[in-house]
Order: C-alpha cells, then structure tokens, then sequence
C-alpha cells in the first residue's frame, strides 16, 4: 500500500525538517512507497484563498486513492486504533492511501468533502508544518504496532 503525504508548501524549521526525515526514514522501512509531495501554493492576488489551496492539493493526488484529510474536528483515534486502521486498509487491498494537510487556514470544503476520513491528531492546534512531523511520526509508529516493534512498548 502506497502512503502519499501532500502538503502546501515547505518546511521552514530545520529541526521539524530533520525530524520529518528521520521519520520518513524510519517509515520506508516498512513502506518504501512512503512518499511526500510539497505543493508549491500559488495564489491569484498574493496568498491564495483556502479554496485555491485545496484545489491546488487535490490535483496532487494519484488516482485511484483514499483520502484522509486532516483536521481538528475529524475522528481521534489513539494510535493503536490507527495501526488497526492502517491494516484494515493494507488488508482491503488499498493501493495507496493518501492524507493532505491544509495550510494556516485549514482545509477546504472540496477536500473536506472528497475525504475518506477526516483525522484529528489532536484537540490541540499545530502548525501544518508540525502537523506533518506528527503525522509521519503516528504512520511509523503505526507500522511498528503492525509488526510487533518495541519502538511503541
């Protein structure tokens, strides 16, 4: 099952970015189809609207996919749920599997409503760049549930 992360933007915080790839590292070595696209956002008029953000993520997507989309009001799971979830999916036979997470403004009606699943990491609010360190952090963790590692004991 292949993991498609998108996300608006780049990193700016070297030590998010270090943790991101040390994360992602770790993750290839369950799925080596982990994968991250940063989206360069371009807005008509200066900063693009939520709307343009999220038709500008959508078009990233591989097709066919599941989509969970990342927002605060989404379904909490604690992160043996989300190894659960994450191998329903793998034993579904899902071929990929891909989340976005919305700039500053959150995400947009269109991908809210293309969502498979909306997730919430947390009641709390994160940066997206934060978002995504937790993000890839959790899908690690989950593979590790998955194949009995000591890395969640």
């Amino acid at each position: 099952m292949q993991l498609q992360i998108i996300v608006p933007g780049r990193i700016k915080e070297k030590y998010i970015q270090d943790g991101v790839a040390d994360y992602l590292k770790r993750l290839r070595r369950y799925n080596k189809a982990a994968e991250i696209v940063e989206v360069k956002i371009k807005g008509r008029s200066g900063a693009p609207d939520k709307d343009e953000e999220g038709q500008q993520l959508m078009a990233r997507l591989a097709s066919p996919t599941l989509l969970v989309g990342l927002d605060p009001h989404g379904k909490s799971m604690s992160s043996e749920e989300f190894a659960a979830q994450c191998e329903k999916w793998q034993n579904l036979g899902e071929k990929r599997v891909s989340f976005i997470i919305g700039g500053p403004t959150g995400l947009s009606a269109e991908v809210r409503q293309r969502a498979d699943l909306l997730l919430s990491l947390s009641p709390m609010t994160f940066t997206h760049d934060m978002a995504r360190l937790l993000l890839v952090e959790q899908l690690y963790r989950s593979y590790a549930i998955m194949n009995g590692s000591q890395y969640h004991k």
